[in-house]
């Protein structure tokens, strides 16, 4: 027994040494993971930074969101980006400026699940972050929308935050959150975006 015991103990140096492999989190999102119309280090990205310290998860967080950004556009980075960062996770904040350009639904969905399933391929876990449209786009559409990442989510077994925004848009003065153009949330806003995405991001780091 004594002759095998050494390399038992390797073997446990090894699995506790990748336990402690830091996480690396890519964010690929748009203007809402961005910054955009914020001081630097204000939005939900830069506080989810200031969260894992606090939790002390080692992690490295990777902020790719560009500001108008569609699914599409995404799609056609995410490879590049999977290669070049290697990461452990993957945050996929997009879809809003699809529904603001009309894009197809079915589009969204298709580039969404693109994102996701490289992601997995790369052997990343994904979370997706939903959004929902205001009414004035009609219900029907309004559900289907937000029904896309619902159905991306269960196709690819991926973590899913149904709305970005809850508890910033859907309040009873939501515009007091905005920017004045109303579409950017200010940066009094982001903790809560945060807390809406940290719960499910946090299941994943475990």
């Amino acid at each position: 027994m004594g002759v095998y015991a050494p390399a038992v103990w390797a073997q446990g140096t090894a699995k506790t040494s990748a336990s402690r492999t830091p996480a690396v989190i890519l964010v690929l999102g748009d203007s809402l993971s961005a910054e955009y119309g914020l001081a630097r280090g204000t939005g939900w990205v830069a506080l989810l930074e200031k969260q894992l310290a606090a939790d002390r998860i080692e992690a490295k967080v990777v902020n790719a969101s560009v500001s108008g950004e569609t699914t599409s556009g995404g799609r056609s980075r995410i490879t590049a980006l999977l290669k070049a960062h290697q990461p452990t996770h993957v945050v996929i904040e997009l879809g809003g400026n699809d529904a603001l350009r009309g894009l197809p639904l079915q589009n969204t969905q298709d580039n969404l699940n693109f994102m996701a399933q490289a992601a997995q391929d790369a052997g990343a876990k994904v979370l997706l972050v939903g959004m929902q449209v205001p009414p004035n786009y009609g219900t029907d559409y309004a559900t289907k929308f937000a029904g896309v990442f619902e159905t991306v989510a269960k196709a690819r077994k991926a973590a899913v935050v149904p709305f970005f925004l809850k508890g910033v848009a859907d309040g009873p003065d939501p515009t007091r959150m905005f920017q004045p153009d109303r579409i950017h949330p200010k940066a009094e806003a982001h903790p809560q975006m945060l807390a809406n995405v940290w719960p499910e991001l946090k299941k994943l780091l475990r």
